[in-house]
């Protein structure tokens, strides 16, 4: 029996982490970062800087930033956040960018006007944009989440201290509400219409992105590749369809999509595998609106073991509530639903993280394939047990497990990683 007293607790924890973005979040946020920098200073700067996180390198480094053009990178994002970027509009900041403005960042791209360095943290998710005229300096620095400024100062002088510098999660509502056994019950009791508007959008823009990607030219086209060589089969087109949506957004596709846990790929991969097995399967839409809530819960609570930006790839988190949604779907028991989890986090758990870009697409194939495995299997009431690597018999020790894993034991690849595409991309 769901507890009532958590039931809007629950929905706020969906309304914090599913949130609106364009293009890949952590250029994104950079962006967002430069254009509030520029605000605050007041007019074009004439030098910038930024000091990142590894994580925030690592995940700028080779995705395309939407409206440059075509450009990669940190430079690229901060620029274009600079020229013309809308901090009012959060992970929105570019969608106002004209052919001229992408002009100008092209031309800026060349001027030696931005710096980019590490920045020394324990936090993987931090870093602070600088940005100067004449006498005057400004800087902004986020941590913790993409859009969560923590300090604002001009020339050395603080101007805004937020009151979770030191505690972001204080601001948060409380995680340790969540459990698969009580996501199931919320799922179970929750009103549709409490919910309908926030997961009506995610169906909204994650299809559109995935259409986007099935119908023109992104990196490789994994995603039109599988339907092709499935021959247009179901579990093809669950597949294709999430491959595809990653295909236009790590290629720099304008259009937005929401995001989960702050991850468009993590908001694609537990979302559109979910609607489309409902939709080629014929599944009425109130069914599937809480197949769709019981995965981007599943989702979320996985993914709260684990830093914001971790070494773990965050396709596998996703595609373990995709895979419970799908039994879900299939009326499967609780139980199942568990099995089907258990399956896709004993299967993929540690496949690393290598930065945002155009491979993202293959990995969320990957995933996605194990989750209809896992269903598959779940349906059988075929379960990975206790002794089985990190898998244990209660589903809530397996993701303890994806939780130290994750934010733990990879902490070492984490940096040898973004060592590799340091050396080889400059």
């Amino acid at each position: 029996m769901f507890n009532q007293v958590h039931y809007q607790d629950y929905l706020n924890i969906l309304k914090e982490e599913l949130i609106p973005a364009q293009g890949c979040t952590e250029p994104i946020a950079v962006a967002y970062g430069a254009a509030l920098a520029k605000q605050y200073l007041g007019c074009m700067p004439e030098h910038a800087s930024i000091q990142a996180s590894g994580n925030i390198i690592k995940n700028a480094k080779s995705v395309v930033v939407p409206n440059t053009g075509g450009l990669k990178g940190m430079q690229a994002a901060i620029i274009a956040g600079l020229v013309g970027g809308n901090a009012d509009l959060g992970l929105e900041v570019l969608t106002q960018i004209t052919a001229d403005d992408i002009k100008e960042i092209n031309t800026l791209m060349n001027t030696g006007l931005v710096k980019v360095e590490q920045l020394d943290t324990p936090t993987t998710l931090h870093f602070i944009v600088q940005a100067n005229a004449g006498d005057k300096e400004v800087q902004v620095e986020i941590k913790y989440a993409h859009t969560n400024v923590v300090r604002v100062s001009e020339n050395g002088k603080d101007i805004f201290v937020s009151d979770n510098e030191d505690d972001y999660a204080s601001s948060l509502t409380d995680r340790s509400i969540l459990s698969i056994a009580q996501i199931l019950d919320f799922v179970e009791e929750a009103k549709l219409e409490d919910y309908k508007e926030l997961l009506d959008l995610q169906i909204q823009y994650n299809m559109a992105i995935a259409d986007e990607g099935l119908n023109n030219e992104y990196g490789i086209n994994v995603g039109k590749s599988l339907i092709d060589f499935g021959n247009g089969s179901l579990e093809s087109k669950v597949k294709g369809y999430t491959a595809a949506g990653s295909d236009a957004r790590m290629a720099g596709c304008s259009l937005p999509v929401v995001t989960n846990s702050g991850s468009g790929n993590q908001g694609m991969t537990c979302s559109i595998p979910v609607i489309t097995y409902a939709r080629e399967k014929g599944i009425d839409y109130d069914t599937m609106m809480k197949a769709l809530l019981l995965s981007n819960l599943v989702t979320i609570h996985i993914k709260t073991g684990l830093t914001r930006l971790s070494c773990y790839c965050g396709a596998v988190v996703a595609a373990s509530g995709a895979a419970a949604g799908m039994v879900y779907l299939d009326g499967g028991s609780p139980q199942q639903i568990e099995m089907a989890i258990a399956n896709v986090l004993g299967d993929l758990s540690g496949v690393v993280c290598d930065g945002a870009k155009e491979s993202c697409a293959t990995k969320i194939a990957s995933s996605v394939d194990a989750a209809i495995m896992g269903k598959n299997l779940a349906s059988q009431n075929k379960v990975y047990g206790h002794g089985c690597g990190i898998v244990e018999d209660d589903i809530e020790a397996t993701i303890a497990n994806v939780g130290k894993l994750g934010a733990v034991g990879m902490k070492e690849t984490d940096q040898v990683i973004l060592d590799i595409m340091t050396n080889i991309n400059n």
